[in-house]
């Protein structure tokens, strides 16, 4: 079963991050299994309109700037008559929404269930239950969640947690893990020192990722062990704290900071070193640990969220939230490293290369589609009375927006009519190879040519450049 699927989020490429990597890589493969895939987010700079990535993944960049945290202002409303323009002419039949913190991707599922559509979420993120903002987000996530038609989470753990925050049956939560490519995270021994023992972070310097918890490790270890150096690649608010470590304790030599690394440098960082450190506080699943693990470092990380469930008890050191647990579990790393008794790096490879792949979490993802299709459509009396359900005076006021916003969709239908909005022309492409290639293609609708502004990983014949650039002139005039 062939399905039209729109990704929504907030966080999508150019940023980059672990959000941004998931819904490229599941869109490729989906686009390889014979799926239409389109993706919608906001606009990054001058990045606005339409935009064709690798394998002809077309990006709608809305005209709505970021207003905190790389999301959109909330407004609702506002977002109705350009989204319900899209889904129409991109003729989608499954709108799945990334994130719990993208506005955009809860107000896309709210117009899409509103237009009579089926939404699947995917939950990447843990929240608490105590304070504030997570009060405030698990609300609208219940709010968002109340009639969708599945969700998707990375963990068990993650799944307990969004079952729990968004007040939902069970039975309507898949998981599916996260996934590496293997054939860009690859072991390379011949970029380790051989005196040194590295360390390795890679990692937002935020507080979530316990830069705290680095800021006090990083001393007590350079104190005890002289061989060995910190390389730590990443940026955030908390790099002004390390970076005052190392200058109180005169660490400059033996603790270098990279700053923001591309992530098609992530490889290149990891084989220079021995050990990696995630000290996160909460984590649903954290690819990093996954790919510092394919290019053969030992893996020490704090034992919060869905970590314990990603690598086999031999290949990760599990330690308490805490500048001593780490500290002793960087001990045991050490002790293993100089000792020479961890796995060979090709073995490691070898072991894990084949376990999260992008293809598995695809077939997987392909499936909640084919199990949603033949969902019964709910009646405006069964969406609120869904929303009912949200809390007594929280419920009341879901329905008033859901009952506003069906209004404003019934008067956009009569004002400007389905028959009057073009649909975008299907455009036959050659098939695509067995992977998701790199994030590397980057094609703008607005040139006369296509033209990849990185390097090109796959050819792109002059008949499918033209048909692109037609069917883009088309979407242009129409809009």
């Amino acid at each position: 079963m062939k399905h039209n699927v729109c990704m929504v989020s907030d966080f999508f490429f150019p940023n980059t991050g672990g959000v941004e990597s998931h819904i490229y890589q599941l869109s490729q493969c989906l686009l390889q299994r014979g799926h239409k895939v389109i993706v919608i987010t906001h606009a990054y700079g001058e990045r606005t309109g339409i935009r064709y990535l690798t394998n002809y993944l077309k990006v709608y960049y809305l005209p709505f700037g970021p207003f905190y945290n790389q999301c959109i202002l909330p407004t609702l409303f506002t977002t109705l008559p350009l989204i319900r323009n899209i889904l129409i002419r991109e003729n989608i039949t499954i709108v799945h929404g990334h994130s719990s913190f993208s506005t955009m991707a809860h107000e896309a599922m709210f117009h899409a269930k509103t237009m009579g559509l089926k939404t699947v979420f995917t939950d990447h993120s843990l929240f608490g239950f105590a304070d504030a903002s997570s009060i405030l987000t698990n609300a609208i996530l219940q709010f968002s969640l109340a009639d969708v038609n599945h969700v998707i989470c990375v963990s068990h753990t993650s799944k307990e947690n969004t079952v729990l925050r968004a007040s939902m049956p069970p039975r309507l939560v898949s998981v599916i893990s996260n996934a590496v490519d293997p054939t860009v995270f690859k072991p390379d021994t011949s970029k380790r020192r051989r005196d040194r023992i590295t360390i390795v972070v890679v990692s937002r310097l935020v507080y979530r990722k316990g830069m705290d918890l680095l800021a006090g490790i990083i001393p007590i270890i350079c104190q005890a062990h002289s061989d060995v150096d910190f390389l730590i690649g990443g940026d955030g608010p908390k790099r002004i704290d390390i970076e005052e470590v190392r200058e109180k304790h005169q660490l400059q030599e033996r603790v270098t900071m990279l700053g923001a690394v591309e992530h098609s440098n992530v490889q290149n960082v990891l084989n220079q070193g021995d050990i990696f450190i995630n000290a996160s506080l909460t984590e649903a699943f954290c690819i990093a640990i996954v790919e510092a693990t394919l290019c053969g470092l030992q893996v020490v990380s704090t034992k919060v969220g869905g970590v314990p469930e990603v690598l086999p008890p031999d290949l990760i050191i599990l330690t308490e939230p805490s500048v001593k647990g780490i500290v002793n579990a960087l001990e045991k790393a050490i002790e293993r490293h100089r000792q020479g008794s961890y796995h060979s790096p090709e073995e490691v490879y070898h072991r894990m290369a084949n376990v999260y792949t992008w293809q598995n979490v695809a077939e997987r993802t392909e499936r909640v589609y084919d199990s949603i299709v033949d969902d019964p459509k709910l009646s405006v009396g069964e969406r609120l009375h869904c929303y009912s359900k949200c809390g007594i005076w929280a419920g009341k006021f879901f329905i008033l927006i859901a009952a506003i916003n069906f209004i404003l969709y019934c008067f956009l239908e009569w004002f400007l009519p389905r028959t009057g909005i073009d649909m975008v022309p299907e455009v036959p492409l050659s098939s695509a190879s067995t992977r998701a290639p790199s994030l590397v293609d980057d094609y703008d609708s607005d040139e006369t040519r296509a033209v990849p502004t990185h390097s090109v990983t796959r050819r792109v014949t002059r008949s499918q450049t033209r048909r692109v650039r037609e069917g883009s002139r088309t979407e242009h005039a129409s809009s």
